[in-house]
């Protein structure tokens, strides 16, 4: 027993063990726990200092009787629709250009990645500052008073320009790598046969590049559904809902309303909404992305 428990202890498995034990029980503290946990409570009603009480499914039963939630998933729906949409396009046709070698494109890589590593604390501090309606430089420009994060129809555009912006660099730097894996003898081929630049973007480009544009989607998409911070600095939600979102809701629920039950209950109808997309997408993967193999 004892040479088998001294065989055990001086194993490589052991040793694994060992140097992942602390990372697996942050993950199971910090992460699995407060799921499970989360899970029970959006079957409950509590706030936070009275005892806990058992309600069942009424919390999403009020959930999916508010108006009010089906106007805040709207907001979310056309923020990570619109978000994902131009945080592709706009980096993708970027990369395509800094790959061709053009001059100076490091400075512009550099350039546009800044913003991705800038704290989002200044970027909703400037990105105020540019929208503001009376000493705005972008009102200046457009020689226009547009109340932009203070109109329903503007404020929501308005964010969704931001982190468009601020997205464009992380993208564009996984675009580039893509690039990279081109072989340069298919671009050589379709020069020969004839095929100017759009021909040769559309049919090797964006096939070969397929599997990038793939992942890009599904991590824009994400995180454009967990979109808070921003949200929290620029308009807390406002004017009147229009920028009101499921991650904000859900803060606002738990953390100012103490309604936690009712939090929870929305963070799992999230949670169902990203995981349903993500499946979606990866059941559409053959027809998207060329070359995929089971």
């Amino acid at each position: 027993m004892k040479k088998i428990l001294w065989k055990v202890l001086n194993s490589h498995s052991f040793a694994g063990l060992i140097f992942i034990l602390p990372a697996l029980l942050g993950t199971v503290i910090f992460i699995v726990l407060p799921v499970i946990a989360s899970f029970g409570l959006s079957f409950t009603s509590w706030d936070l200092l009275n005892p806990i009480k058992f309600v069942g499914l009424e919390n999403y039963k009020l959930i999916f009787t508010e108006q009010l939630f089906f106007k805040i998933l709207l907001n979310t729906i056309v923020f990570a629709l619109a978000t994902s949409v131009f945080g592709v396009i706009i980096p993708l046709v970027l990369a395509a250009i800094l790959n061709s070698k053009l001059r100076g494109s490091a400075f512009f890589k550099t350039a546009y990645f800044l913003p991705f590593i800038t704290p989002m604390i200044v970027i909703g501090i400037v990105w105020q500052w540019i929208f503001d309606p009376n000493i705005g430089i972008l009102n200046r420009v457009l020689h226009m008073h547009i109340q932009w994060l203070y109109d329903t129809n503007f404020a929501l555009p308005a964010l969704i320009i931001v982190t468009v912006w601020k997205l464009i660099g992380y993208n564009m730097v996984i675009f580039l790598s893509g690039f990279a894996s081109i072989p340069d003898n298919l671009y050589e081929a379709a020069k020969i046969d004839g095929a100017n630049p759009v021909q040769t973007f559309f049919n090797i480009t964006i096939p070969m590049l397929s599997p990038t544009i793939f992942f890009v989607v599904i991590i824009t998409a994400m995180s454009s559904f967990q979109v808070f911070d921003l949200i929290y600095l620029m308009t807390q939600g406002g004017p009147l809902d229009s920028t009101n979102v499921l991650v904000y809701s859900i803060y606002k629920n738990a953390f100012e309303y103490f309604n936690v039950g009712k939090a929870s209950a929305m963070a799992y109808v999230l949670f169902v909404i990203i995981l349903v997309l993500t499946l979606v997408q990866w059941n559409l993967r053959k027809k998207l992305v060329s070359c995929e193999n089971d």
